[in-house]
């Protein structure tokens, strides 16, 4: 596996895009998109991962037009304040055009096969399904996504597979968002909708004050098996 960083142009400027690739010369892609703390550790980790999974790992710094290349964590008081000030200030729908122009240029890459899947968190989470209903992604993971339930008027857009891994004590997505999106997001051959008991938003982040290593385990490998079946 190796590294480096990829640039990507669009008609508004330039962005960069964290890339992790495996040791086959050709492999399906996937793009991480990232959380509210910018392409840091734990995407590049997310990244890593999935490079050594076999497949072509990309991760583009979707605030790259409010602050390039933020790096932060979830450990201090500080940065979450930071974190939420990016959050505030992201447009969604620029965001959904730059993975969009993310997952064109990964297609046009050497080492990609030309599937393309993506996989969100957090506020990831929100945009992977976003992706799914507004691009031409192949498949796509959304993890504990927030602002799902305003935005489901959009599922019916979605012709690719999907799976949504929620979590049942979420405190950004209160129990009635959850129930909205159970109603709409049916399990079935389009779309599979994975709940957590007991876990709390960002339950599979490395590191983090929910981190719950039985349920990430469990949702990890639900994904790996479905980025197999669908992308492999």
């Amino acid at each position: 596996m190796s590294s480096q960083t990829l640039n990507i142009k669009t008609p508004d400027g330039e962005f960069s895009a964290y890339v992790a690739r495996p040791a086959a010369a050709k492999a399906p892609a996937i793009v991480v998109i990232q959380e509210i703390f910018g392409v840091n550790a734990v995407m590049r980790q997310v990244a890593d991962d999935l490079a050594a999974q076999g497949y072509l790992a990309i991760c583009p710094d979707l605030f790259w037009r409010i602050e390039p290349g933020i790096d932060i964590t979830d450990q201090s008081e500080a940065e979450w304040a930071k974190a939420f000030e990016l959050y505030t200030a992201f447009n969604v729908d620029q965001g959904i055009e730059d993975i969009a122009a993310t997952i064109t240029a990964i297609r046009k890459d050497a080492g990609c096969n030309g599937k393309v899947g993506a996989v969100g968190y957090c506020l990831g989470g929100l945009l992977s399904y976003l992706t799914a209903a507004r691009t031409d992604i192949d498949a796509a993971v959304s993890y504990y996504g927030v602002g799902i339930d305003g935005k489901l008027d959009e599922a019916a857009k979605i012709s690719a597979p999907m799976v949504l891994h929620v979590a049942e004590q979420d405190q950004f997505v209160p129990a009635a968002a959850q129930a909205a999106m159970a109603k709409v997001l049916v399990n079935g051959p389009r779309l599979e909708l994975h709940t957590y008991a007991s876990c709390d938003h960002a339950f599979a982040r490395r590191g983090g004050e929910h981190y719950d290593a039985a349920a990430a385990k469990l949702a990890n490998d639900r994904t790996a098996a479905f980025f197999k079946k669908t992308l492999g």
